[in-house]
C-alpha cells in the first residue's frame, strides 16, 4: 500500500505535468496572435467600422505624411461619404487618390471619398483605387511607435476621432512616400 502523503504528491506532480503539457501546447498559438491583436485597433459610429487608422514614419525632415486605414466598413443601407479630417500634429489634411496617368501614378486631391452602403472600401498603402490621408505642414516628425489623433468629417455620421499608430508600411503595400 502507498501512504495518503506519497499518493497526494504524486497526484500533484501529474497535475502540474498535464498543466504544464496544455500551456506547452497551446503558448505559441496564443503568442502568434499577439502580433495581430496588437495592430487591430480602430473605431465605431453608427454603421461605419474604421479599422486600423496608420501612418507610415517621415525621413528626415520632411514636411508631408500619409495615414492610411485598413478599411472602412459601411455595414448600413446608406451611402457615407468622409468629407475632411484633421490632426493637431499638421497644419493641413487631404483626402487624396492616385490616378493612373498613362504610365505614372499621379496623386490627386479629392473633395470626398465615397463609401457605398454594405461597403468595405480599403485605404491601406497599394489599395485599388490608392486613397489616403495627405498631411501638410507636419509640426513634428513621425516616428514609428508615436499615436496621434485624427478626426475624421463624415457627411451623415459627422466628426469621429481615431488613433493613428505610426508604424512602418508592410512590405507587400509598399510604394513611393509622398
Amino acid at each position: 500500500m502507498i501512504p495518503q502523503d506519497k499518493l497526494r504528491r504524486e497526484q500533484t506532480r501529474r497535475g502540474w505535468l498535464r498543466r504544464a503539457a496544455f500551456c506547452t501546447a497551446w503558448l505559441p498559438l496564443c503568442v502568434a496572435q499577439w502580433p495581430t491583436a496588437a495592430l487591430a485597433h480602430g473605431s465605431r459610429v453608427g454603421d461605419l467600422r474604421l479599422l486600423h487608422p496608420y501612418a507610415t514614419p517621415t525621413l528626415g525632415h520632411a514636411s508631408t505624411g500619409a495615414v492610411y486605414l485598413v478599411a472602412i466598413d459601411n455595414q448600413g443601407e446608406t451611402a457615407e461619404r468622409l468629407l475632411a479630417a484633421s490632426t493637431p500634429v499638421a497644419e493641413r489634411v487631404e483626402l487624396h487618390r492616385l490616378q493612373q496617368d498613362g504610365d505614372v501614378m499621379r496623386m490627386q486631391a479629392v473633395p470626398a471619398i465615397a463609401i457605398p452602403p454594405r461597403t468595405r472600401l480599403a485605404m491601406r498603402q497599394g489599395s485599388p483605387d490608392g486613397h489616403h490621408l495627405m498631411l501638410s505642414g507636419l509640426r513634428r516628425p513621425l516616428v514609428v511607435g508615436d499615436r496621434f489623433p485624427l478626426t475624421l468629417h463624415f457627411e451623415r455620421s459627422g466628426a469621429v476621432k481615431v488613433e493613428v499608430w505610426v508604424q512602418q508600411a508592410p512590405a507587400a503595400a509598399a510604394h513611393p512616400q509622398h
